[in-house]
């Protein structure tokens, strides 16, 4: 039977993660469209999906199970000290399953790389030709090594196309253009070999080509005329050919130089193209203002080659093969939680996850109502204003509304809101496992006295529909 924390409990539960904010992260980085196999080839999806495994709660909780498990019966009185922190170990490593949600399609297993254990990728998942679905979701499963479930989680949708689009492109498609501020991956392959793949990376020395990691850039549009800086103005719009764009490394902010995206074909990028920029379209990135200089890479380094005007059509520069990229649109998918040592009794997956989009107050003064939107809500779930639980009232799997608490809750001893006070919207399961919504409530000054009590939200939604 599941055991529940007591109000107070769950109190200090909440207090203590205020405290620590030892938040437990999953992010799921993915390309936004897949290529399908046909017969019996398979198309591994570039770059693969990976899964990072971030925040300090990992650790807590795997000292945790280490602890639990050196302290339960398991070992015999004659095992080791090593063995039993061996057992413990192994009893707190987090295993991962991935497969692309089809039902034949079995979930294969991917090791977090040594030595860090934060970092998987699926470098064999493909969509096989029996699968007719034009949109799917990629699938990861967790465990711990003593067999407790963390959860079942999911990328976000991918669209299944043929393979890249040889027509002049419009931005009628929408689907498979590439809008400015959205984020790419850009990844160079050698002869079409699979093995030769080397993708667009940052590590803390700087941009790189990766055989095993995959950097998400955010590709801005910027004016023409805008000047190199650290600091630059960026405007709508989907990005085309021949314009000009920076690209940020979406972890560590470092960007590139200006950079004018050209059309390549057999090697050969187009000075005149000014269609739109489409998924796994080849691409170059010539350095803007400099002489036919393109960024390239040489084995694992990023360097500039110089091009050469063709000699049969000047509005061409002739490539070699490490300054041609591939371009593809990427998504990211992220859940974040913290769970209490009840969760460590209880062995029940923290998924799913609920994730908020959006919050919006309704009313004002003292008869303020908040409502959440977004997915995964459930009826155990409850609104807490920093460590003030609230009235919550659960609608569907996307919305979930509740009263904001009065200022007096917040600050004991205020009667009205004296200055702006931020405070953070937690989601706490009945179970003790914490979720942060990654949005702030602000009171601000409202002077006056205390309203009378508030009516129940039942007696509200009553109201409304009356």
């Amino acid at each position: 039977e599941k055991k529940m924390p007591d109000k107070k409990l769950l109190g200090d539960i909440v207090r203590r993660y205020l405290r620590k904010r030892e938040d437990t992260r999953v992010v799921i980085l993915h390309a936004k469209v897949a290529q399908k196999s046909y017969g019996n080839e398979k198309r591994f999806f570039c770059p693969p999906p990976c899964v990072h495994l971030l925040g300090a709660g990992w650790k807590t909780k795997q000292r945790r199970k280490m602890t639990s498990s050196n302290a339960s019966p398991i070992p015999s009185p004659s095992t080791s000290t090593s063995l039993a922190s061996q057992l413990g170990s192994l009893a707190s490593e987090v295993c991962l399953f991935m497969g692309v949600g089809g039902g034949e399609n079995e979930l294969q297993q991917v090791f977090l790389d040594p030595p860090s254990k934060n970092y998987a990728a699926a470098k064999t998942l493909h969509t096989p030709d029996s699968d007719k679905r034009k949109h799917f979701e990629i699938h990861v499963k967790m465990f711990y090594g003593d067999g407790s479930e963390i959860g079942l989680f999911h990328s976000q949708r991918i669209k299944v196309i043929s393979k890249p689009s040889k027509k002049k492109q419009t931005v009628k498609n929408t689907d498979l253009c590439i809008p400015s501020g959205s984020k790419v991956s850009l990844f160079n392959r050698l002869r079409s070999q699979t093995v030769s793949t080397r993708y667009l990376h940052v590590n803390k020395d700087g941009y790189r080509a990766s055989a095993s990691q995959w950097g998400a850039f955010a590709i801005h549009l910027i004016e023409e005329n805008q000047p190199e800086a650290d600091e630059f103005e960026v405007r709508d719009g989907y990005v085309h050919y021949g314009t000009s764009v920076k690209l940020v490394c979406s972890v560590t902010g470092y960007s590139l130089p200006r950079l004018i995206i050209r059309k390549v074909d057999r090697q050969m990028a187009s000075l005149l193209s000014d269609e739109p920029v489409s998924q796994l379209h080849k691409c170059a990135l010539y350095l803007k203002d400099t002489d036919r200089q393109y960024l390239c890479l040489s084995q694992e380094k990023i360097v500039v080659h110089k091009a050469t005007q063709s000699t049969k059509n000047p509005s061409m520069d002739c490539l070699n093969d490490g300054a041609c990229w591939t371009i593809i649109s990427t998504e990211k998918a992220e859940y974040r939680w913290s769970d209490s040592s009840f969760n460590l009794v209880n062995n029940v997956p923290v998924t799913p996850v609920p994730v908020v989009k959006h919050l919006e107050i309704n009313g004002g003064g003292e008869i303020a109502m908040a409502e959440l939107t977004g997915e995964n809500f459930a009826p155990d779930l409850t609104v807490w204003f920093s460590d003030i639980e609230t009235e919550t009232m659960f609608r569907c799997s996307e919305s979930i509304m509740c009263f904001v608490p009065e200022i007096s809750k917040i600050h004991k001893g205020w009667k009205y809101v004296k200055k702006t006070v931020k405070v953070p919207l937690l989601l706490v399961r009945n179970d003790g496992v914490i979720y942060p919504c990654g949005v702030n409530f602000y009171y601000t000054p409202e002077p006056g006295p205390n309203a009378p009590k508030h009516p129940s939200i039942k007696e509200i939604l009553k109201q409304k529909s009356t």
